[in-house]
């Protein structure tokens, strides 16, 4: 059995490469070399595969360690769908919440080092908002409905595809694709949270202004993950299933 500890190291590890490798991509290659020619620039489509190919392959290197949560809202609703105990939810959350500062953190680092870099905008350093700091411009009720939704959507992916009767093996793929579809959707809606440590991590270095918002990317991303849950083991679970208590891997 794996101890709690090295459980919450994989978590941070893995968030941190999930931060790293999406908010990096966001801020270094989606506009690059500038907005207006974006000759080499990545885009939203390179975003969003930037964050489905970390979270696909951090599953394949530590979802036998720890479940590849990466995200307290997967968190969440793998617990209320009888995947996860809650005494290792705190554990995990701040382990969580831990490895996005830290990744966050460098990505600023590194940010710093191109002449003219700052802080200023609707979304630096690849933050999450709404209304004035939502990418397109949305209100906050469709920003709290579109992480609401788009979790749910994501937790019943995780869910199925590590439900025991699935095919073995494929659920880093199904996983990563659909991070990678929400992302498709939602970028010009909230530049896509469904991840309360992905929105924290950032926000703690742009400052007050954005960290003021965060209380939206934690509600709804987990409000959506705690219903897919409940969803998902009433409804599409197999009868009679045992409730498992260790992180199930993906």
């Amino acid at each position: 059995m794996v101890s709690l500890l090295t459980r919450c190291i994989a978590e941070f590890v893995g968030t941190f490469v999930l931060v790293l490798a999406g908010c990096g991509s966001a801020v270094f290659a989606a506009a690059f070399p500038d907005i207006k020619t974006n000759e080499l620039g990545i885009g939203f489509v390179g975003v969003a595969l930037a964050f489905g190919l970390a979270l696909l392959t951090m599953a394949y290197a530590i979802a036998h360690i720890s479940g590849c949560h990466l995200n307290p809202a997967v968190s969440f609703g793998l617990w209320s769908g009888n995947r996860f105990p809650s005494s290792d939810l705190l554990p995990y959350i701040v382990s969580q919440v831990l490895g996005a500062i830290v990744a966050a953190g460098l990505v600023y680092a590194i940010a710093t080092g191109k002449p003219g870099f700052t802080l200023s905008g609707s979304n630096p350093l690849a933050t999450n908002g709404y209304g004035v700091h939502s990418p397109g411009g949305f209100s906050l009720a469709s920003c709290f409905i579109t992480e609401l939704v788009l979790t749910f959507i994501f937790l019943i992916v995780i869910l199925g595809a590590t439900d025991g009767r699935a095919p073995k093996g494929f659920a880093p793929i199904a996983i990563g694709l659909a991070l990678t579809l929400i992302h498709l959707v939602s970028i010009p809606i909230t530049n896509t949270s469904v991840n309360p440590a992905r929105s924290t991590g950032p926000a703690l270095f742009v400052g007050a202004e954005m960290f003021r918002q965060i209380w939206m990317f934690w509600i709804a991303p987990i409000l959506g993950a705690i219903l897919a849950g409940l969803f998902y083991s009433r409804v599409l679970g197999e009868s009679g299933a045992p409730v498992v208590g260790e992180p199930q891997p993906r």
